[in-house]
């Protein structure tokens, strides 16, 4: 029986997902934890509400994220004048944390592609590319 590309693609995807949330579990953050964080520091004014759209979760359960991202001192509520709702800002922890995020995933991809030739590590990462962002209209799977 031939190999499933889509099948091999889920395998991998949940070996790597396993080990990249054990990498974030060394630094007190979840996936949802840094897909909130990586929002916000490109969209500083998104809501709860637009967090949580963006993850695919409830309002409430981004609510409990945020409060998980405060108390690692990653993110505060910046408190504007009465009538308008708090901005979460990412604090200098939050940017910390978001550069040790990138060195792992880094060192991560370097063990990953250890045994790749440059143009094979090229090919693979244009080949991931267009599956999760295809050219044209149509669905993606990017978040």
């Amino acid at each position: 029986m031939a190999s499933s590309s889509v099948l091999m693609l889920v395998g991998a995807g949940r070996i790597l997902g396993r080990r990249v949330e054990s990498e974030l579990a060394g630094l007190g953050l979840t996936l949802r934890h840094l897909g909130a964080l990586g929002h916000l520091v490109h969209r500083p004014e998104l809501s709860y509400s637009d967090l949580a759209r963006r993850a695919g979760v409830t309002a409430q359960s981004m609510h409990a994220t945020v409060r998980g991202l405060e108390e690692l001192g990653a993110v505060r509520r910046a408190l504007p004048g009465q009538g308008h709702r708090a901005r979460l800002e990412v604090t200098d922890r939050g940017h910390e944390l978001l550069d040790r995020v990138r060195a792992s995933a880094q060192r991560l991809d370097d063990e990953l592609l250890a045994d790749l030739t440059d143009e094979q590590r090229a090919a693979l990462r244009a080949a991931l590319r267009s599956l999760v962002v295809p050219p044209g209209p149509g669905p993606s799977l990017a978040p």
